[in-house]
């Protein structure tokens, strides 16, 4: 049941991410994808930082930060 839930709030998570982002990201299937793969960076960062969060909410915030981080980095890219 951990994997259906990453998955939701990664697609949960990208989809926000691409409301917060200026230019509005890059289409909803991306920024879900964007949402999942950003789930796993965010926790990833938030380890190397210490920062431990927990439940649903903080779940939610990691996979943000991550997305949000992601779609960063992607846009960087696609500029040029």
């Amino acid at each position: 049941m951990g994997l259906i839930w990453w998955i939701i709030i990664g697609a949960v998570a990208g989809w926000l991410a691409g409301k917060l982002m200026r230019g509005g990201g890059f289409g909803f299937l991306v920024n879900l994808l964007v949402g999942i793969a950003g789930a796993v960076i965010g926790g990833w960062v938030f380890g190397l930082l210490g920062i431990a969060t927990g439940g649903i909410i903080g779940s939610l915030v990691t996979a943000l930060v991550g997305a949000i981080l992601l779609l960063w980095i992607i846009s960087l890219f696609k500029r040029a």
